[in-house]
């Protein structure tokens, strides 16, 4: 994505869009991250030349250089059985404030032989790496891991040493902008700097929520959907543990308290598994469709690929209940589902945090879903503000932006999205549907 910030707005133009393929070899899922450097060279070359560029990914996978800074085999990608074993937290919740998932970092690492590993870099950061030659962690991402002391805002050295895991390997905390590499320079075209971004893809689509107070939540809709709200300090409370949300950290020193959901992947496999339709159809014959069937979208059925209309049937079965039938039942189950997730989460996001909620902000792809965007206003009884759907990309814009003096805060970096974000609204009101048991 390539941005501009002119006359007091800020505009996206895409550049290059290209595939993210993992790939299975010999029973073990990976990321094709060569693949995805290679775009992003193809993407730099063809949006240049560029003041600056920012790297933004998702969260908790992470590569391994050896002691040349080489990197040692593909990155195993999260949705990888590996960790399947992994039921029972290993991280003091007082200390990272995490959400247990099987898939955390700190899990992948127990898995992992480290004798030949020198540095592990999370994705963004693996790729910026490559790009510049300057190896450090950035704190958004790194708050994902499961490793990282919330409190201390430095990685939990205690529970690093008590898990037996190399201390070596823990790159330090890296600010500001480094010079591409001349190679790099050379293939792309022209010299600029890679500007230290909010890297997790959702604190930067959080950066972007138009909000004009604090009484909001986020939504940040793709295949996953992190939902929760934005604190000036984590909660750490026992009953935030057992409620499973997490702390990570935030642009500027806030905390994004929120809790994982399952997204729009559950939709997206069962797509798959209907050889690929055209999604548009289905929503429009999904809004009028009717079903009492409910997910839980976190049931771990449903976090590997596979034959998700089966399992949605399974799940059904499983727990007494009519299973939908046909295509449209099934989106519109899927949807009335997400839509109860973000209920509770949000309500449980209140209750913990104190943080009273007057909107939902509703960014990233799922924002273009206007099904999902009504059902969510129905089942929280707030307003829904859609948009905007590239929130992660204006997010990491908005962060080049101010360090070249272009924007100030985060308020000011929000009031610029407010101004061209093209924004929807949906108000509940609703009649009463049989689902709605939130």
């Amino acid at each position: 994505m390539s941005a501009a910030v002119t006359g007091g707005r800020i505009e996206l133009e895409e550049v290059h869009r290209f595939a993210n393929r993992p790939v299975r070899v010999a029973g073990t899922l990976h990321w094709d991250v060569l693949a995805l450097y290679q775009g992003v060279l193809d993407g730099l070359r063809r949006a240049g030349p560029a003041e600056s560029v920012g790297v933004d990914a998702w969260a908790v996978d992470y590569g391994l250089l050896d002691g040349d800074g080489r990197l040692i085999g593909n990155p195993v990608h999260y949705r990888d059985a590996r960790t399947a074993r992994f039921t029972e937290r290993v991280d003091p919740y007082e200390v990272t404030g995490t959400q247990f998932l099987p898939f955390n970092t700190v899990n992948q690492l127990l898995c992992e032989r480290l004798d030949r590993a020198e540095t592990m870099l999370m994705i963004p950061d693996l790729l910026g790496y490559w790009l510049t030659g300057t190896a450090g962690a950035e704190r958004t991402n790194a708050s994902t891991t499961a490793l990282y002391d919330v409190r201390g805002r430095d990685w939990a050295w205690e529970l690093i040493d008590e898990l037996g895991l190399p201390r070596r390997i823990f790159p330090g905390f890296a600010a500001g902008a480094s010079p591409l590499r001349p190679d790099v320079a050379g293939e792309v075209g022209y010299a600029t700097e890679v500007v230290k971004v909010a890297s997790h893809d959702t604190a930067s689509a959080v950066v972007a929520v138009p909000a004009e107070t604090d009484r909001f939540a986020y939504v940040s809709c793709g295949t996953w959907s992190l939902v929760g709200v934005e604190l000036p300090a984590p909660v750490l409370t026992e009953e935030s543990r057992l409620a499973n949300f997490t702390n990570e950290a935030g642009l500027d020193g806030t905390t994004r308290y929120l809790r994982n959901v399952m997204g729009l992947w559950i939709l997206q496999e069962c797509l798959r598994a209907w050889g690929g339709p055209p999604l548009e159809p289905l929503l429009a014959e999904a809004e009028t469709a009717r079903t009492g069937a409910v997910i839980d979208p976190d049931d771990p059925a449903f976090l590997p690929p596979g034959d998700m209309p089966g399992r949605i049937a399974a799940y059904c079965a499983r727990t007494g209940q009519p299973a939908p039938e046909g295509p449209a039942q099934v989106v519109r189950c899927i949807l009335q589902s997400l839509a109860l997730a973000y209920q509770r989460a949000i309500a449980d996001a209140v209750r913990l945090s104190g943080r009273p909620v007057e909107v939902v902000h509703l960014v990233g792809g799922g924002s273009l879903n206007t099904l999902l965007c009504r059902l969510t206003a129905d089942a929280t009884g707030l307003p829904v503000v859609a948009g905007p759907v590239e929130a992660a990309a204006l997010g990491n814009a908005l962060v080049q932006a101010r360090a070249r003096g272009l924007v100030g805060g985060l308020a000011e970096m929000r009031e610029l999205v407010r101004r061209g974000a093209g924004v929807r609204t949906y108000r509940p009101g609703h009649p009463y549907e049989p689902w709605e048991r939130g």
